[in-house]
This record gives structure tokens, C-alpha cells and sequence, in this order.
């Protein structure tokens, strides 16, 4: 990837939510437009049936100082040859991502995913387990799937990973997640767990034949070299990825009750705004 394009899409998007009715739709015109035309304020107020004031106030409220100057920049998406080339630190960090995603994708297998989400969706408990940047993967896990009623815990301490042994059976599934596949509190973890009788996953950028001695499944990340380390980006992005594929389709295998259980949750953290009184 070695071609950026400049854009102030994401500059619409930023603030889309405190548009006016009006205004999301002269938005909603800029964000998915893909063919250059004319834009005059004219010909653009006629198209979507606004106000050119309208338009103005869109302009300003983007951040620009007028209509005119908002086309200046927006024109720059078709002409984005002319653009100076991004820094080699910037490609560098986003031909990384790019790098991730591509093999990602190379990565995924279907029916595995498959075999993991009937895991998830049948065991009574699950646990999460993973070290350092791993161990904030597995939080994010946990709060995402505990959205949609998944009854889950993520642990991150390496003798709260040997305490919690006591409590593992066959009706609970053990998620390992580590990088290298060398983390000895992992590991270890889900050979005791699978000796319980529990359900093991490993999640990993490390293939080894010893690992399907005491996992059911072992499901592979893409990896860049001294990823671990986080030189460039942050070594949870692959497997944030990964756990988005698996989230997302296990959202969509029971997609009513679980979009239902989302807004739920959503609802009861969400703070309640207080009236005039300072009452909630």
C-alpha cells in the first residue's frame, strides 16, 4: 500500500452527530459521492433542494470558514495526486496495518470460527486469559461479548490464572491469548484447564504441533516481525481484528436477542441526565 489519498470525509463524520436534520443530508451527499461534478453552491442546492445559506452554515459548522473554502478541500478527494506524499514514518506505520489485514484475511477459516462459536455459544462459563497487551485483548473481550449475554471473565493476573483452576469443568470453555506462544502463565493455564475437562482455545501467532496436545483449537493471528515488542503499532491490533470477526458473527448467529441484549446493556450504563432540580 503505497498510495495515501488525503480526505476531509472523516472531518464530515466527526461531527455528523450535532448536524441538523438539514445538514446530515447535505452530509450524507459529500460522504458518499464518488463522481466529480459541479458543485457550485448553486447547482448543489438545487440538486439536494437546501439553501445555499445552508450550505455555508454546513461549511462552518465543518470547521471551514465558508462553503467556497469546504469545496476547496473536498475537491482535493478527486485530485489527491496532488497531494505531498505522505512521510516514510507514516507509510511505514500504515502499510503495517495494511500488511495485518492482508494476512488476516489469508488467516481466517471459516468452519474453525464456526466450531469456536459453538464453544462460546454452549458452555456455561468462559474465561479469558492473556499477559501485558494480550491481557488488555482479553478485557476488551470480555466487554464486548459480556454485551450480548455472554457469560464471560477475563484474568490477568498469572495466580489468579492458577487459582481460577479450581473452578474449571467440562461445562467451561478457556481462552489462552498470547503473541508468541511462549507465555508460560497462558500455557500452562490451559493445560490444567483441558485436564478439567474444559474446552481450550489458544489464541496465537505461533503454529506448534505440542499445542494440540491440550487445546481444542488453535486459532492463528496474523504476526509481524518484533510485533511483540511494539516498535510500529500496538501488538493487540491483530488480534482485535481477529476477535471483531469472531464478535461479529457470533452477533449475527442469534442477531435479534443478541442486538436487543446490546441496547440493553448500553442503556444501563449510560449515565441518566439529571432534571433542573438536579434530580435523575
Amino acid at each position: 500500500m503505497e498510495h495515501y489519498e488525503k480526505s476531509i470525509i472523516p472531518l464530515i463524520e466527526s461531527v455528523y452527530a450535532n448536524l441538523t436534520p438539514l445538514e446530515k443530508t447535505i452530509a450524507d451527499f459529500f460522504i458518499h459521492n464518488r463522481e466529480e461534478m459541479d458543485f457550485s453552491s448553486r447547482n448543489i442546492s438545487q440538486l439536494l433542494y437546501v439553501s445555499e445559506a445552508s450550505l455555508s452554515r454546513f461549511s462552518k459548522k465543518c470547521g471551514f470558514k465558508g462553503y467556497r473554502e469546504f469545496l476547496f478541500h473536498y475537491r482535493q478527494t478527486f485530485s489527491s495526486s496532488d497531494e505531498p506524499a505522505a512521510d516514510d514514518q507514516t507509510k511505514l506505520v500504515l502499510n503495517t496495518y495494511q500488511e495485518l489485514l492482508n494476512k488476516t484475511y489469508s488467516l481466517v477459516d471459516i468452519p474453525q470460527m464456526e466450531r469456536i462459536l459453538k464453544i462460546l455459544a454452549t458452555k456455561k462459563r468462559i474465561y479469558v486469559y492473556g499477559r501485558g497487551s494480550s491481557g488488555l485483548a482479553a478485557d476488551e473481550m470480555r466487554f464486548r461479548f459480556m454485551r450480548i449475554g455472554l457469560n464471560i471473565v477475563s484474568i490477568t493476573d498469572h495466580e489468579m490464572m492458577r487459582m481460577n483452576t479450581v473452578v474449571i469443568s467440562n461445562d467451561c470453555a478457556v481462552i489462552g491469548i498470547s503473541v508468541s506462544g511462549q507465555t508460560e502463565a497462558v500455557i500452562n493455564s490451559l493445560r490444567e484447564s483441558k485436564k478439567q475437562g474444559a474446552a481450550t482455545i489458544l489464541m496465537t501467532s505461533c503454529k506448534e504441533r505440542e499445542f494440540q496436545k491440550f487445546c481444542d483449537e488453535v486459532l492463528l493471528f496474523a504476526v509481524k516481525e518484533h510485533l511483540e515488542n511494539g516498535k510500529a503499532i500496538s501488538p493487540q491490533f491483530p488480534i482485535l481484528v481477529m476477535l471483531d470477526l469472531l464478535y461479529s458473527r457470533f452477533l449475527q448467529s442469534d442477531k435479534f436477542r443478541r442486538e436487543a441484549l446490546h441496547e440493553y446493556t448500553l442503556n444501563v450504563i449510560t449515565p441518566v441526565p439529571k432534571d433542573k432540580n438536579g434530580l435523575r
